[in-house]
């Protein structure tokens, strides 16, 4: 048994009320020693049955509550002792820190909704049953590294825990969330023990003051001082002993008495005053150390690219970067993560996992073949219309509320005009039905008279129930971040008429402004124009108003040659006859030029 164990041990029963929650202080292991803890973590945790994930009650959040209340309330009282007496080395950092400390833990309290953990996967038994798994994960990590996590070693570790047991996207997008959650918690516990070794040291300071003050004036009263002292039972842990050794160094022979019942206290245990001394300095290093690494990681918690820790951990996304049709990998990450979220919701309320669900919708896109767009295509089987097919062989029983939006969006305009006629003439007929006096022909007139205004009202009340009720849904976009690559060369155009040389002047000039704004290799600029309407298919200032705009474009590709000699074009469109209007005119004006374009494309 060590110094530090058995004084412990010794001094408990001594101590005042409860004692605090000792920090997360495990054996510290090198990377290979914590994957091979994550793989053994792996295939020791039991999950909870399904029901658990929504039922039992999780303390998370309340926690962090608390653990935010005691932060403030011992920066506030360290704050007033720093002001006094020097403070500890660890007291020092959260002090200086205490803005870092609140931030994290409100930003984690804004994120974490009531109902999120309750959807994560918790565990049965083990030492956090009713937990979630990934949270018991963080402590493990936490506990061995004392309090350093950075994404590298992290990233290993839930790799290791991963090639035993898959986590699920909503795990791996709480790791963070429940990092900050653990973190902040460990905090507390080093806070905890600072504030009690603090009052210990207030105490020892006290009594040894007492003491020294006694044996200086009156010597005789020495022995009842110490009595006194022996009747209040001061907890004899290693802060209130080297503190009260201390402050006893300065007065020579005069409390040797008191050394005396101090030495004699400590041969009882089997101890000496300078294992304790030690015992005291080990732990307030420990304690400056622990608390130096949970800053620095709270730190780094906040400066790191979740969204790449995620997709680079998560089996869902690498099934479906083997997309057939190779749009998936080159999309952006919200419309990659709109996917993720489908397999998600799916594997939820299906008989399939998420990786899965993720390989069903790549084998549904296989067998559509190479030469059958959209249908080889991943995402037409998430979000498009062979979403049902993937259901089906997923197994899926949707909630009754997402089976009536369904309904609804199979059937948008009788949804749509159904509910307004049904709320119509339902709210036609309460009121008809709470007046009185108007019978036969009387009464059929009367009801058409609110007829038009309770139908306005329906109009509103639907809208606004179809806004609360259907989100919008957004188009699935590639990413060209890092440029628009070779397949996908696109074309800016400014549709207008040739009518003045100004105008054509400011044409070419706003053409050029474009370009620079936007110059990327596969990126091209052109004018889509015609002439004002006339009377005449040609008039005389056609020619030289077209050759303005042709050589003004051949001077903007001679001017930026050295980047390409294809930036810059024209696509110029002769007048034609409007049986109609009675004028000679380009065809269906701005629409007929894009129709054009398409076209010659």
């Amino acid at each position: 048994m060590d110094v530090l164990t058995a004084w412990k041990k010794w001094s408990q029963p001594r101590a005042h009320g409860p004692s605090p929650e000792q920090p997360l202080r495990g054996e510290l292991f090198s990377l290979e020693q914590l994957q091979a803890h994550a793989r053994s973590l792996a295939s020791r945790h039991r999950l909870a049955p399904h029901r658990r994930f929504w039922s039992a009650p999780l303390p998370l959040l309340s926690r962090l509550i608390d653990d935010e209340a005691f932060l403030r309330q011992y920066n506030l009282a360290t704050s007033s002792a720093a002001l006094k007496r020097p403070v500890a080395p660890a007291e020092e950092w959260l002090l200086d820190n205490f803005y870092l400390i609140n931030e994290q833990a409100g930003l984690t309290r804004r994120h974490f909704p009531k109902t999120y953990s309750r959807q994560l996967p918790c565990l049965d038994q083990g030492a956090a049953p009713g937990f979630p798994r990934v949270y018991d994960l963080v402590l493990e990590l936490i506990s061995h590294t004392d309090g350093r996590v950075d994404l590298a070693q992290l990233s290993a570790f839930v790799a290791a825990y991963q090639s035993v047991r898959e986590l699920t996207l909503g795990e791996l997008w709480a790791i963070p969330i429940m990092l900050r959650i653990a973190l902040v918690d460990n905090i507390r516990r080093v806070a905890q023990g600072l504030s009690l070794a603090r009052q210990q040291r207030d105490l020892a300071d006290h009594w040894a003051a007492r003491l020294a003050v006694t044996a200086e004036k009156a010597p005789n009263n020495l022995i009842i001082v110490l009595s006194e002292l022996v009747k209040s039972n001061p907890p004899l842990s290693t802060a209130f002993v080297a503190e009260f050794w201390r402050r006893l160094q300065g007065h020579g022979a005069s409390v040797q008495l008191v050394r005396h019942w101090l030495d004699h206290r400590l041969a009882d245990a089997a101890m000496n005053l300078e294992h304790i001394i030690r015992a005291e300095s080990q732990n307030q290093a420990a304690d400056q150390v622990l608390v130096g690494n949970t800053i620095t990681s709270l730190r780094g918690i906040g400066a790191a690219d979740w969204r790449d820790f995620v997709e680079s951990l998560s089996s869902v996304e690498q099934i479906l970067r083997l997309d057939p049709a190779l749009v998936y990998p080159a999309m952006d990450f919200a419309s990659r993560d709109r996917y993720r979220h489908v397999v998600e919701d799916i594997a939820r309320h299906g008989g399939l996992t998420e990786s899965q669900v993720a390989q069903a919708a790549i084998d549904l896109a296989r067998q559509a073949g190479p030469d059958s767009p959209p249908k080889n295509h991943a995402g037409f089987y998430l979000t498009d219309r062979g979403l049902e097919l993937l259901e089906k062989q997923a197994d899926v029983r949707l909630p009754f509320p997402d089976r009536c939006r369904r309904a609804v969006l199979r059937h948008p305009l009788g949804a749509y005009v159904g509910s307004i006629l049904v709320l119509t003439f339902g709210l036609c007929f309460w009121s008809l039905s709470r007046g009185r006096g108007f019978h036969g022909w009387h009464g059929a007139l009367f009801s058409l008279l609110p007829l038009l205004c309770l139908s306005q009202l329906a109009v509103a009340v639907v809208n606004w129930l179809v806004t609360l009720s259907l989100s919008p849904r957004v188009l699935p976009r590639v990413d060209f971040s890092e440029g628009i690559p070779p397949g996908a060369r696109t074309v800016i155009v400014v549709p207008s008429m040739l009518t003045s040389k100004a105008g054509v002047e400011s044409l070419l000039e706003r053409l050029e402004l474009h370009y620079l704004a936007n110059r990327d290799d596969h990126l091209h600029f052109a004018l889509l124009t015609d002439f004002a309407d006339a009377p005449l298919e040609s008039m005389l200032t056609d020619e030289s108003l077209l050759r303005q705009a042709r050589d003004g474009i051949h001077h903007l590709n001679e001017r930026y040659q050295a980047d390409r000699s294809d930036i810059f074009f024209l696509f110029h469109r002769s007048r034609q006859w409007n049986q109609a209007e009675g004028v000679w005119m380009g065809w269906e004006r701005k629409r007929g030029k894009l129709l054009d374009l398409n076209k010659l494309l």
